[in-house]
């Protein structure tokens, strides 16, 4: 047998055996979804009509305001799932598994690469969801080409696999499962100070640069560009090389830790 057929072979046990856990055991994932879906709500119908103020010069209104923030939504929604892989892969390596899976002849990252890829796949789904929301208070995106709909696709996808290589990382480096979700609590408070509720040049000077030079801004109005069709400008090859850089950190991270002989 190849090298590349035991690594597809045994990467797919390991995505099932994640997909069956966050199966049997979906309330993880639900109280994750439940924070972006309750901030959505929250921002459009108490805080709707006074942050709308906020954009297209002062004269837009809650429905311009819906367009406007479900992108950014959408990106907290990716960071609050992948706090998940980092709990889990913590939690495999503290009951064991991993140093178990150490002494097997299986393929070396299949056990990473199952977390990845089924976190991607939460992402998939939760990024459905709280998108199927927003279509039902309000949001539309009528002037998008399938183009660019498979771009936003393509984002959100490679925005996923960035942050979960850095959770599973986080979720490696971490001595329990609590540990490991402190940690990772940063993908899900990032956006907050992101331009995903407010633009960016309507903060106060001093933050405004925390705004801009993190991973969620670029992401979020290439997002936005692509369907709403405001402009993007730099922040498409901005939010890709952050991408890159992510993938390429916690890949390395990750492998570094798994390769790591137990204390």
């Amino acid at each position: 047998m190849s090298t590349l057929t035991l690594a597809l072979r045994d990467s797919n046990t390991m995505l099932r055996r994640n997909l069956l856990h966050a199966w049997r055991y979906p309330s993880g994932t639900l109280n994750l979804l439940l924070t972006p879906i309750m901030l959505l709500l929250l921002f459009v119908y108490i805080f709707g009509d006074v942050m709308s103020a906020g954009i297209g010069g002062g004269g837009a209104d809650r429905s311009d305001y819906i367009a406007y923030i479900v992108p950014g939504i959408l990106m907290m929604t990716i960071g609050g799932t992948v706090i998940g892989a980092a709990v889990h892969v913590s939690m495999d390596m503290n009951e064991g598994l991993i140093a178990r899976f150490r002494t097997m002849a299986i393929y070396r990252g299949s056990m990473l690469i199952g977390h990845v890829v089924g976190s991607v796949l939460q992402c998939v789904a939760s990024v459905v969801l709280v998108g199927a929301v927003g279509v039902a208070i309000g949001f539309r995106s009528t002037d998008a080409t399938p183009l660019e709909w498979l771009g936003a696709f393509g984002l959100l996808v490679l925005f996923s696999l960035a942050l979960t290589w850095i959770a599973v990382a986080m979720g490696m480096a971490s001595p329990n499962a609590e540990a490991a979700a402190n940690s990772a609590q940063p993908l899900i408070l990032l956006p907050l100070i992101s331009s995903a509720f407010i633009p960016a040049d309507t903060m106060p000077g001093w933050f405004q640069p925390i705004a801009e030079y993190q991973p969620f801004t670029p992401a979020i109005e290439t997002l936005r560009g692509l369907l709403l069709g405001t402009e993007i400008g730099n922040n498409w090859w901005i939010a890709v090389a952050w991408c890159v850089g992510l993938i390429a950190l916690g890949y390395r991270w990750s492998m570094a830790s798994f390769k790591r002989d137990p204390k």
